[in-house]
């Protein structure tokens, strides 16, 4: 491409970028400055650049983007939360206040922090909804300051985690607070206080898990953040820090734990020769890493999780992963980590790790009692001999372990932190937990409502199965695993399905009461994780199923048969499934069908499967693909390049079954879009990394007031109170009564 062809071009997309579109024209693709052409358009140079798999997110990505949403016009209107406040969500790290009883802070994954004073039964907000709400850490120092380190270090299988913008720091228990730097994290994987210093903070950079670079390793403050100095540097450009704490028997003593992990659209690297334990004896300026016994520097070391031991000075525990998520071994210590011994091999705690070891890597050692320990695993794992035997209490706990503090007021009170929210033990963590009755921050996938009742809405809920508003007193899951796609039949409420992960779906004529499966009915060699699941917009009782193969069936679900090939470029470089479809979307004509793929394709067919015609090719993850109910030739599509690295907006449009393509970016946010919704008034609505957007003959407008800054996964139109119910990743279900008339 000629350098006057580049300028052209990327001339063309800042001003896509930057300008309200009224209405929005075909972006001009080369020399020509035609409409776009599939199915390799949108060609040109500046667009393809946003799509280029592993582009680095640019520095304070997130924060621009915030700025960039908070400064559109608003469509009046105020979102009001619809709950659930029952279901809780994955809580990666709790605190408790040093000076107040029962006062217990949590940090939801990507829900913002919250406050309980009861005790962990109640929780209300110690986070600015107009903050990211991804956290990692929580930290209290002995005088009252209260510090959160946000960006989620875990790092999903399946699934999505969110990175943050820094750590912040709060005088007055979270009611405000100010940036306290690392703003170039990432992730932070945990923050220590110095128990004999409290202006003496550590923080455990994890760093970006799709870009290389930034602030990783460990940082320390002398003076509560306000500047920071680095004290152990990584060896490679995707080393983080996960953890670090300080050694509550010998306060002089900190240990560390880094790790190398990388993702990238079809492969996970969730270990690596940066991997290792290391320890200062100089309470953090100087470190060395700590050998012994421990696995050697190696490709197939994974995250490592420390338990260190009150009691007993110089006791430790290590919990080591895999490369690969599975268990690689349980050590113990016993003079501060100069020499290890590896315990023999427990089934029960291997189990626990699930083959996904990453998720996890955590030990606590119980204050009073060095051989009491509890590890994270999929069930809560707990060992009385200091990790020789091991039970497992899944039956006691929400499952996925995160988080653990021991109440140093009251002996044997304990606090859990997991997939499913908070627990809380008043028996040394061996039984008895009670699980807070009010925790708003689950995660939702998606919505499905009804115009036969609008008070009936479900969607799928990040490890805690599909969730329903019916058939209790309050939400209530109704299918199991992590709930993903959700549908009501708009002809008959009491017909739903419901999926977990891997296309695993199943349908029901009573409302969810009993479920049939019928993924075993489908044809495909690979499942996307959220597999989609589609009605034809005419009749209910056809639907659409892809995998790698798109599946129709006439009869609501019960039959099915394969109308495509394999519309993916083939398996990804994991274990884990890609080359699947994403997204399914019928016209309203019955012959005309698109489909989406998590390696960037788009394929139509105007004759129900029987040509396919691939019309876009080479873009970023497609998220949603909505066909246009007002013309069978027309669709929205919504790509994502967040798993490769882009921040920026990818939505187009096609009046024409794909020939050409307009871009309708515009001046949206530069972040991910999720999902794309027509309205019965033709409006077209965005859902965002950033929030929900409405466009008129301006442009993008953000829509109402009242939402927090969190991902917003799906959107659903309710026909019948003209309004839109979003899920987000976080806070769940919230609902805006669309104006009737906007500018």
């Amino acid at each position: 491409m000629s350098r006057s062809t580049t300028a052209r071009a990327a001339a063309v997309t800042l001003a896509a970028l930057t300008a309200f579109l009224a209405p929005a024209a075909p972006v001009a693709a080369g020399p020509a400055r035609g409409p776009l052409r599939g199915p390799a358009a949108p060609a040109e140079f500046s667009y393809l650049q946003k799509a280029l798999p592993g582009r680095p997110l640019p520095r304070h990505a997130f924060e621009r983007a915030a700025a960039e949403a908070a400064a559109l016009p608003a469509v009046p209107g105020r979102w009001q939360p619809l709950g659930p406040t029952n279901i809780g969500g994955r809580v990666v790290s709790l605190a408790l206040d040093p000076q107040r009883a029962d006062t217990l802070y949590a940090a939801a994954a990507s829900g913002g922090l919250w406050r309980s004073d009861d005790a962990g039964r109640t929780f209300r907000p110690a986070w600015p909804d107009s903050a990211t709400q991804a956290m990692g850490a929580v930290a209290a120092s002995p005088d009252g300051m209260l510090y959160a380190g946000t960006g989620e270090p875990n790092p999903g299988g399946g699934s999505v985690t969110y990175e943050g913008t820094g750590v912040y720091r709060s005088a007055d228990r979270g009611r405000t607070w100010r940036p306290a730097g690392l703003r170039d994290s990432g992730t932070i994987g945990a923050l220590a206080v110095d128990p004999r210093s409290p202006h003496r903070i550590l923080a455990a950079a994890t760093g970006s898990l799709y870009s290389p670079g930034g602030d990783r390793g460990v940082y320390l403050s002398a003076d509560s953040g306000s500047s920071w100095r680095r004290v152990l540097d990584v060896p490679g450009p995707f080393t983080g820090a996960v953890d670090v704490q300080f050694d509550p028997a010998v306060p002089q003593r900190v240990y560390a734990v880094l790790w190398d992990h990388r993702r990238e659209p079809d492969k996970r690297t969730y270990g690596g020769a940066g991997s290792g334990v290391y320890r200062s004896d100089d309470a953090g300026a100087h470190w060395r890493r700590l050998g012994g016994g421990l696995p050697a520097p190696g490709p197939d070391t994974g995250r490592i999780g420390l338990g260190v031991a009150a009691s007993e000075p110089g006791r430790l525990y290590a919990l080591v992963g895999g490369a690969a998520g599975g268990f690689a071994g349980f050590y113990t210590s016993a003079d501060a980590g100069d020499s290890w011994s590896r315990l023999p091999d427990d089934a029960r705690l291997k189990q626990s790790q699930s083959s996904y070891s990453w998720w996890f890597g955590k030990v606590w050692a119980d204050p009073r009692d060095a051989r009491h320990l509890h590890a994270a695993g999929v069930g809560l794992m707990t060992s009385a001999d200091g990790g020789a035997t091991w039970t497992d209490d899944h039956d006691a706990v929400h499952s996925d372990q995160h988080a653990m503090v021991w109440d140093p007021r009251r002996p044997g009170r304990v606090y859990l932190g997991n997939d499913g929210g908070v627990y809380r033990s008043d028996g040394g963590g061996d039984g008895g937990w009670s699980k807070a009755v009010y925790e708003p921050w689950t995660q939702f996938y998606s919505v499905a409502t009804t115009p036969q009742d609008p008070g009936r809405i479900s969607g799928g809920a990040q490890d805690n199965g599909s969730v329903r508003s019916w058939g209790g007193t309050r939400f209530n899951t109704y299918f199991g695993g992590d709930g993903l796609q959700n549908l009501i039949d708009p002809t008959d409420k009491n017909r739903v399905y419901a999926c977990y992960q891997y296309g695993s779906c199943a349908r029901s004529t009573d409302g969810g009461a009993t479920m049939t499966s019928f993924d075993s009915a489908t044809t495909a060699d690979r499942r996307n994780w959220f597999t989609p699941v589609q009605f034809d917009p005419v009749d209910p009782r056809v639907l659409y199923y892809g995998g790698n193969r798109l599946n129709r069936s006439a009869d609501g679900g019960a039959t099915w048969e394969p109308i495509s090939p394999d519309l993916t470029g083939g398996p990804g470089r994991d274990t884990y499934p890609y080359g699947t479809i994403t997204t399914v979307a019928a016209a309203r004509d019955g012959a005309t069908v698109w489909a989406g793929t998590d390696d960037g394709r788009l394929w139509v067919t105007r004759d129900l499967g029987r040509h396919w015609s691939n019309v876009l090719d080479g873009q970023p993850w497609v998220t949603r693909v909505t066909a246009d109910p007002r013309n069978p030739a027309g669709a929205w599509v919504a790509l994502s390049g967040y798993r490769s690295g882009s921040p920026l907006p990818h939505l187009l449009h096609t009046a024409d079954a794909g020939r050409t393509w307009t871009d309708l970016s515009g001046n949206l946010p530069q972040a991910p879009v999720d999902d794309v919704l027509s309205g019965d008034d033709g409006r077209l609505y965005a859902a965002t990394d950033q929030g929900v957007f409405m466009r008129t003959v301006r442009g993008w407008h953000r829509l109402g007031s009242g939402l927090p800054l969190v991902p917003v996964s799906g959107l659903a139109y309710d026909h019948a109170a003209h309004r839109l119910v979003a899920a987000t990743f976080g806070r769940g279900f919230y609902a805006i009564r669309v104006p009737s008339d906007t500018p």
